[in-house]
């Protein structure tokens, strides 16, 4: 279902019109919906309802409290690469235990933090990290549970910031010194193996590349029980893709069966880390129309989102779907929609046919991924509000940031002139 659609030619979400919500609350306005939410959550559940499974979600793709509270309370788990994600999760009610801290840089206070949680796995991605924690818990009467991040060298033919899969990235053990450093983990104090993880990229569009990657890892998982190291879980991550443009999406039934084939007989926990397949259609940007700019070479249309709202654009180059809130009758012509921050490279979309006029309102839409968690303050612009919208009623999910908090904790020079 689609929880964004148009009521009399006016957009809404859910219940609620978009131009009363930007009226209310300004722009540019971060707003989504709990039902789009809710029901991509529930898709895995179902998908997943023959396995034992668990469904950590990427807080990486929106950390929004409410955001989160909403899947806490739908029983979800979280895949956290911080200790500030660790305790926005706490925060909105999440269990530790169901708790995957990913990443390729935990600090020995992180993992100390974490290990206070009580978290369900570490997943490790470098024999110092786990020489690191094996000292870090033992130090402090702990055993940690452990997966280590395994890169099999898969391509995911996915952009190449977002590839986290290949021998060339920054992430994961290479698949052939995995099975050495088990046995050293396995005789390590202070730490306990007990699964398996690999994380291949975000936004993948084709599931051979999942089941490569599955392959590979139950391979391993059969050289280790030979060897006496049994785990209880296998960590797929994350990165089935979204429809952003025309990308044809394959059904999470079939995900999910690329990845459990390989896994035959293998009786053991699957853990998924899906974020932007949970959240970025649930949400958009709205951003007002402040100055049309036409001109013989080419037209702008001038509005008061940037990219120190939505980043992905100017970082990615990534094609977001544009739309008018309400219809305003204007012709339509082809337009790039930019912002106000100083740099070139400061759009939200290029090469638009759409119908514009100063004051309009516009979606930008799949925002709900990669959007507010990655906005900035850039040129001392305060970040947007966010909006949770449930049925027909707004919860203020963030406040906009007031001018004033840019620079507390600041201090200006003593004896400056005020």
């Amino acid at each position: 279902m689609n929880h964004f659609h148009r009521k009399e030619s006016t957009l809404h979400c859910e219940g609620i019109a978009l131009d009363t919500l930007a009226d209310q609350h300004g722009t540019p306005l971060y707003v989504y919906s709990r039902a789009a939410i809710e029901g991509a959550y529930t898709g895995y559940e179902r998908a997943l309802a023959q396995h034992d499974h668990l469904i950590c979600y990427a807080v990486k793709a929106n950390s929004n409290l409410s955001v989160l509270g909403v899947l806490a309370r739908l029983g979800a788990g979280f895949d956290i690469v911080s200790i500030g994600e660790l305790q926005r999760v706490l925060a909105a009610g999440g269990d530790p235990a169901k708790i995957v801290f990913s990443g390729v840089c935990k600090t020995p206070d992180d993992m100390l933090k974490a290990l206070r949680a009580g978290i369900h796995c570490f997943n490790i991605e470098s024999e110092a990290e786990l020489d690191m924690l094996s000292r870090v818990a033992s130090d402090n009467g702990w055993v940690a549970p452990i997966s280590l991040r395994v890169n099999p060298d898969v391509d995911a033919g996915t952009h190449p910031y977002i590839a986290t899969g290949l021998k060339d990235n920054k992430f994961g053990i290479e698949l052939d010194s995995a099975f050495d450093l088990y046995k050293k983990a396995a005789g390590l104090p202070g730490v306990e193996p007990i699964g398996i993880d690999c994380h291949i990229g975000s936004q993948i569009l084709d599931i051979e590349p999942f089941s490569e990657a599955a392959c590979h890892l139950a391979a391993l998982v059969d050289q280790l029980r030979a060897a006496g190291i049994e785990l209880q879980h296998i960590d797929m991550g994350g990165g089935l893709g979204v429809q952003y443009e025309s990308e044809a999406v394959p059904p999470i039934a079939d995900y999910i069966e690329a990845l459990t084939r390989p896994l035959g007989a293998h009786n053991l926990t699957l853990i998924l880390e899906p974020g932007r397949s949970i959240v970025a259609n649930a949400g958009v940007l709205l951003t007002r129309v402040e100055y049309l700019k036409p001109s013989a070479h080419k037209n702008f249309a001038l509005v008061d989102a940037a990219m120190n709202d939505l980043l992905r654009p100017a970082l990615y180059g990534a094609w977001q779907d544009i739309v008018p809130v309400t219809a305003s009758g204007a012709e339509v012509a082809c337009w790039d929609i930019v912002g106000p921050v100083c740099e070139t490279g400061d759009f939200l979309g290029k090469s638009r046919d759409l119908p514009l006029t100063a004051g309009d309102i516009l979606a930008v839409k799949g925002a709900g991924a990669y959007g507010f968690v990655m906005a900035s303050n850039y040129n001392s612009r305060p970040r947007p509000a966010e909006i949770l919208v449930d049925g027909d009623s707004a919860h203020m999910a963030r406040a906009r940031e007031p001018l004033d908090r840019l620079w507390l904790g600041e201090s200006p020079l003593p004896g400056a002139q005020l």
